[in-house]
């Protein structure tokens, strides 16, 4: 069973993350990121995908042309978990 994190967990986990925002309302973390073109965008959402189903655990996001805008958040627990803090990590490790 996944848990949503607790003030403090939350807290300390986004100082470890780098440019995500998190909205405290829907208690998600967002980031967008910006490619050369689509044909880069489209690699780096491969990667991440490849990676988010190896760990069964799936970001919302969308794509226009070198623009990719990724949302996370852990629809069982009601919020952010530490699923969400390792995806986030991996993403930008992907970079």
């Amino acid at each position: 069973m996944v848990t949503r994190l607790n003030d403090a967990e939350r807290s300390d986990g986004l100082a470890t993350l780098s440019g995500w925002q998190h909205d405290a309302e829907r208690d998600t973390i967002t980031k967008s990121f910006k490619f050369k073109d689509f044909n880069a965008a489209f690699g780096f959402m491969t990667r991440v995908a490849l990676f988010a189903e190896k760990a069964d655990h799936h970001p919302e996001w969308s794509n226009v042309y070198n623009k990719v805008d990724i949302l996370l958040t852990t629809h069982d627990a009601g919020g952010l978990s530490r699923r969400d803090l390792e995806l986030a990590r991996a993403i930008d490790s992907v970079m």
